[in-house]
C-alpha cells in the first residue's frame, strides 16, 4: 500500500476529510485526527526496522495491541505514544484489507456516536 492508498480508502470513511497537522496530512472527523501520512518520528527508528513509507493512526489500546500482534513488521505502537493508541503503520507491508480494517478502527475511535454507531 502508498499513501495514495490510504488518503483514498480514509477519504472514504463518513465525513472523514483531509486537512493538514504540522505540515503533513492529516486525516479527521470532527475535527479529530485518525490518520496522517508522512511521519517521519525516529529516522533511527525506521531506518533500524527497514520501513520506508510510515503513517500513524489513533486506535483503542485493545486494537492497538492486536493489530500489531496479528501484523508483525507492519503494524506497531509508536515509542513515546503508543499508550494513548499512536500507532505506526508500515505501508509496503499492508494489504488493502488490513490498511482499510486498521483506518475503520483509527476512525471508530474518535468519531462521534452519531457516525460510528448503527
Amino acid at each position: 500500500m502508498t499513501g495514495d492508498d490510504l488518503r483514498r480508502i480514509a477519504l472514504r470513511l463518513p465525513e472523514s476529510y483531509e486537512d493538514l497537522h504540522r505540515r503533513r496530512p492529516a486525516f479527521r472527523v470532527n475535527k479529530k485526527i485518525f490518520a496522517m501520512l508522512g511521519v517521519t518520528g525516529n529516522q533511527s527508528l525506521f531506518a533500524s526496522l527497514g520501513w520506508d513509507s510510515v503513517a500513524v493512526v489513533k486506535l483503542d489500546r485493545e486494537d492497538q495491541l492486536n493489530m500489531a500482534e496479528g501484523n508483525p513488521g507492519a503494524i506497531q505502537p509508536t515509542e513515546t505514544y503508543g499508550h494513548h493508541g499512536w500507532t505506526y503503520l508500515r505501508l509496503e507491508a499492508i494489504d488493502e484489507a488490513t490498511l482499510a480494517t486498521v483506518l475503520r478502527l483509527a476512525w471508530t475511535h474518535v468519531a462521534p456516536k452519531r457516525l460510528s454507531r448503527p
